[in-house]
């Protein structure tokens, strides 16, 4: 007897698995899983974007204050924003270092302005992302702009080198600043040698 009952129960379970597996092979087929995995990418990305960004108290206001107030104000849809990259020319660096530590300077800030102030990106993406290189004498100099491009509000991004080709690891090659309204950084970078 207690065979018999065991044997119905084993044929139960085995005929659940069965149903079981029926269902879920008919889920997974490529006609019903690829359209779902789509739509569930599309409705996360809108849940994502949709949402506020998270760590509002670490976020970094780079236009304070009355630089804040002046720059929406005055901008009405658009305004010109532009950032300045600065080179140091006591390094020696060739073109090509150059270039490259430039795109460092330009990508580090934007990843890091993407954390903190989508809004800024976007204006001056609207504004076509214009980019100066001017020059500076030594790392002194570029202290000092840096210090005055935070003082007005300004984002700022430093390029620390690896050290793999031309300039001794930890030299600070290329400062950015900006990007930030036209006036400002041309009140910071305006007297530096273009390059």
């Amino acid at each position: 007897m207690w065979s018999s009952h065991r044997n119905t129960t084993q044929l139960s379970n085995k005929k659940h698995q069965k149903q079981e597996k029926e269902w879920l092979a008919v889920s997974f087929r490529p006609e019903n899983f690829i359209p779902g995995l789509i739509i569930g990418f599309v409705f996360g990305m809108l849940l994502d974007l949709s949402k506020p960004a998270k760590n509002t108290a670490k976020r970094k206001n780079f236009l304070p204050g009355k630089i804040q107030e002046q720059f929406s104000v005055s901008n009405n849809g658009y305004q010109d924003l532009k950032m300045v990259l600065v080179v140091r020319q006591d390094l020696k660096m060739g073109c090509g270092k150059i270039a490259s530590q430039c795109a460092h300077a330009a990508t580090g800030m934007y990843a890091e302005l993407m954390q903190s102030e989508w809004s800024l990106l976007r204006q001056w993406e609207q504004c076509g992302q214009p980019k100066i290189v001017v020059t500076c004498k030594n790392q002194q100099e570029m202290n000092k702009l840096k210090e005055a491009a935070e003082n007005m509000g300004l984002p700022t991004f430093v390029v620390a080198d690896a050290g793999r080709t031309q300039v001794s690891a930890g030299s600070k090659t290329v400062l950015a600043i900006g990007p930030g309204p036209k006036t400002l950084v041309d009140s910071v970078s305006g007297k530096q040698r273009l390059l």
